[in-house]
């Protein structure tokens, strides 16, 4: 089987005449205090905003797992997938991966157009809760390649509490040690192109007063608050968040408010002992940062056989130059509007810049004829590039619109059903029995097993409705 994360056409492409171009990435962080989701997420999502994004990553903390919901939700979608793909699906968004851990989730949206040029999905887990055993808290990750660029999302909950600093950047870290993927180009998080890492990063402001910390925030002084931020003093020392950008904190801080309202924490809390605990103090908590993949320092130009770099850090660097990618935050910001969790949503939108590797689908695929239920059908494909076939891999039928790889209306096994064969066309029999008697505008999706993902979609066709039996019922 071939590495699937090779960039298949490289060798097809002219440099001279690639043109770099600009995708748009909108994500969301937010640690929902068990809550369900609002009936209105427009703004979260600026779904009105005259830039649409070409890709959603929404990571949430604190989804409601208790046992009857955990259960639930292990079979359903939970409320808050169902509501966002729901939403997303109408504006041709497709939920691409997810995963959840617990109260920690995270879903990966992508508009249609690019589906067949993400490849490689995978996701994990890490769990650091009482000790690694339970995974109230922890990270959650995606990893795929975008046109070739291999990308990374991790989605954290760290150890709460003012005085455990050191403890949330040792949990990152053995969260960063941990997690790998089984892909020869990326096979740890920061061998990854570029890496987001965000979430209920609980880190909180230290030494300044409440009443300090409050009138800087009603002034709008939030820059006053910066230098006592235990995650930007914590990026002075530690050399595993040096790597890491993050915009400036021109917002409010995220935490603690009263549910249903914009006042910052105005209960006390009854301590082991029963006395009254302070109220706590406000802070920016729920964070996005980012990691580019330092460049690899190019050889003397005089060391012609480039000695001392190892043969992946010479990958990296042709990779580098011949494939450039840029990022650029344009927004970072907290939702004030929403009131339903203790937390404030932040987001952040980003431009990537970036030369694609290969924009050709793997497969071309479409129907042969006219599809409906009182005939079978027939799917044609041809493989445009190699790829890692394998006795998993299937042809699904969606409705237009679909919101996600399983949302399938039925689907096929490529090599159990072909019925013709040959190196440029393969048929592959769909039985009537299958296709809806409805009927409705469809569309043809390619899963590769090996892949995780789609990697050919068919242009849209309408498959027939049955009228027959409607007119033989009304005459029963």
């Amino acid at each position: 089987m071939e590495d699937s994360e090779e960039p298949l056409e490289s060798h097809q492409l002219d440099l001279g005449e690639k043109e770099e171009e600009s995708f748009r990435l909108h994500m969301v962080t937010w640690n929902v205090a068990t809550a369900d989701p609002p009936d209105d997420v427009t703004t979260l999502l600026h779904l009105n905003s005259p830039k649409s994004p070409d890709l959603y990553v929404i990571g949430l903390q604190e989804v409601y797992s208790g046992p009857l919901r955990f259960v639930s939700d292990a079979v359903f979608d939970d409320p808050w997938s169902y509501l966002l793909m729901s939403l997303l699906a109408p504006q041709k968004y497709i939920k691409v991966s997810s995963i959840r851990m617990q109260g920690l989730l995270l879903l990966f949206f992508s508009k249609l157009e690019h589906v067949p040029f993400i490849r490689d999905v995978q996701a994990t887990y890490t769990r650091t809760g009482l000790f690694g055993y339970w995974g109230n808290k922890g990270g959650v990750s995606i990893r795929l390649s975008f046109y070739g660029h291999t990308l990374c999302f991790l989605n954290c909950h760290l150890a709460a509490h003012m005085n455990y600093a050191s403890e949330r950047v040792d949990e990152f870290e053995y969260i960063m040690d941990m997690q790998s993927f089984d892909c020869k180009r990326a096979p740890t998080i920061v061998d990854h192109r570029l890496v987001f890492w965000f979430g209920d990063l609980n880190f909180r402001i230290q030494d300044h007063g409440m009443h300090f910390v409050r009138t800087c925030i009603d002034k709008q002084n939030y820059s006053l608050l910066w230098s006592k931020d235990q995650l930007i003093m914590m990026k002075q020392k530690e050399q595993v968040l040096q790597e890491f950008e993050e915009g400036p904190l021109d917002f409010q801080p995220t935490y603690k408010f009263d549910r249903s309202s914009d006042t910052y924490d105005t209960r006390l809390y009854n301590t082991w002992f029963g006395f009254n605990a302070k109220k706590r103090k406000p802070a920016w908590t729920d964070r996005i940062l980012w990691r580019l993949r330092p460049k690899a320092l190019p050889p003397d130009e005089e060391n012609e056989n480039k000695v001392g770099l190892d043969a992946k850090k010479l990958k990296q660097l042709e990779e580098d130059m011949e494939y450039p990618l840029k990022i650029r935050q344009d927004v970072y910001t907290s939702i004030m509007e929403y009131s339903i969790s203790d937390h404030k949503p932040v987001i952040g939108i980003f431009t990537l810049e970036l030369r694609k590797m290969y924009e050709t689908p793997l497969v071309r695929l479409r129907a042969e004829g006219d599809w409906s239920a009182d005939i079978d059908a027939m799917v044609v494909y041809s493989p445009l590039q190699p790829f890692p076939s394998s006795t998993w891999d299937w042809i699904g039928l969606y409705k237009v619109g679909f919101s996600s790889v399983s949302d399938y209306i039925t689907y096929t096994w490529v090599k159990d059903d072909e019925v013709a064969f040959n190196e440029e066309v393969i048929q592959v029999y769909v039985s009537k029995e299958e296709i809806p008697v409805q009927g409705g505008d469809c569309v043809l999706c390619y899963y590769c097993n090996a892949l995780k993902c789609i990697i050919g979609i068919s242009e849209p066709f309408q498959v027939m409705e049955i009228i027959h039996e409607k007119i033989l019922l009304s005459f029963i």
